[in-house]
């Protein structure tokens, strides 16, 4: 009976209709879960001992840690930031973080999506590229080779094999592994379970499926699998992601898809994995969050704070980029702070600080947006 139903809802509603449906069906699980306020917490931290700004959160435990991540980044970690049992800042040095909107809150996703527009040749994309980086795939895609993983015993290889080790070896205990019968249920059903072969020798794979939003064709990267030798060398990790990352755009590029969704990244100007998308040709996409933190800015040094913590936001469905220009930084330190914070996908960019802060900064960020087709707004926040 179930089959029969999915069957005909396969065929009577559009792939973009079914897209939207499971986006409002995951926005009204979130909002169910947030509203269980038996579970929240007033928690207290800092991201360093000496930081004159204390960040108070309330919500569910369990999402006290993304707060943190959001806030501190994963490059500083956990160890830089400081838990408080009580109120140790004033009112107006205080930075509320809430599952729930508050007045004036930006509203900051958990993870965005960066993506690739096709729809152009494979020069023409990885144009973009750095020299270093097109020198290598050029030197490395040779030795490489991709093919459907198609039996069951293959499937469950790469769920064990390179799958699950991979996601520990980079998340830990916090890892969040895809159950088994998933893995399945996307490699026969809604996708494709790939193997990423050396001479023969299995050693890594992409797990991906499509999604069709308002009528355009994404192909879709959920998972990347290796091989402890892989994973466990760093060099090799770099390259094999490369040309793992470059395999799957070009077999987007020759069935006619629209966009290649990289995956998701932490919704951090400053991370690593956003910029090493960026990298190769991904603008940002809020595709697949549902998932929001609601932060207000501290009343006082809010320009010092948005240095120390830039963060995206979402304006409806617009993103939005809050950068800080205190005084005290040169230009110099403003163009190397921000070098890579440049994005495909903005609406628009706040800059807070002075009227006249940064402006070579301001001018140098113009003409770089310049070339994109829709560059984004620019507007100024006087604050302190």
């Amino acid at each position: 009976m179930k089959a029969t139903l999915t069957a005909a809802a396969r065929k009577f509603i559009s792939p973009s209709m079914r897209y939207e449906i499971r986006q409002l069906a995951s926005k009204g699980r979130e909002v169910m879960a947030r509203a269980c306020f038996w579970r929240w917490e007033v928690a207290r931290f800092r991201l360093q001992q000496e930081s004159p700004y204390e960040i108070v959160y309330i919500g569910r435990k369990q999402q006290r840690e993304m707060a943190k991540l959001l806030i501190g980044g994963k490059g500083q970690g956990s160890a830089s930031i400081v838990d408080s049992a009580s109120s140790t800042a004033p009112a107006d040095h205080r930075v509320l973080i809430s599952e729930m909107p508050t007045t004036g809150a930006l509203s900051v996703p958990h993870y965005l999506s960066a993506v690739v527009p096709l729809g152009r040749s494979l020069e023409d994309i990885t144009a973009r590229y750095d020299s270093e980086l097109r020198r290598s795939i050029r030197k490395n895609r040779p030795l490489y080779q991709m093919r459907q993983a198609l039996s069951d015993e293959e499937i469950a290889m790469a769920d064990r094999a390179l799958l699950r080790p991979y996601a520990s070896a980079r998340q830990g205990i916090h890892a969040a592994q895809f159950p088994t019968e998933e893995v399945f249920r996307i490699a026969r059903q809604v996708g494709r379970l790939d193997l990423i072969t050396v001479d023969g020798e299995v050693i890594g794979c992409h797990l991906g499926c499509e999604v069709v939003r308002a009528g355009k064709r994404y192909w879709s990267t959920l998972r990347f699998g290796y091989c402890e030798a892989v994973f466990s060398d760093a060099k090799k990790l770099r390259e094999v992601n490369s040309i793992t990352t470059y395999m799957a755009l070009e077999w987007a590029l020759q069935q006619g898809f629209d966009y290649y969704d990289i995956g998701l990244c932490l919704a951090r100007p400053d991370d690593g994995l956003l910029k090493w998308k960026r990298r190769r040709g991904g603008d940002i996409d809020s595709l697949g969050n549902h998932a929001y933190l609601f932060v207000r800015l501290p009343k006082t040094g809010t320009a010092k704070f948005l240095w120390d913590t830039p963060m995206f936001a979402v304006e409806g469905d617009k993103l939005t980029l809050h950068l800080g220009l205190p005084e005290g930084p040169s230009d110099e330190e403003v163009a190397s702070r921000y070098h890579e914070m440049v994005f495909g996908g903005l609406h628009k960019i706040y800059l807070y600080g002075g009227n006249g802060a940064g402006e070579p900064f301001v001018e140098n960020l113009r003409s770089r947006y310049a070339s994109l087709q829709s560059p984004p707004t620019m507007q100024r926040v006087t604050c302190s």
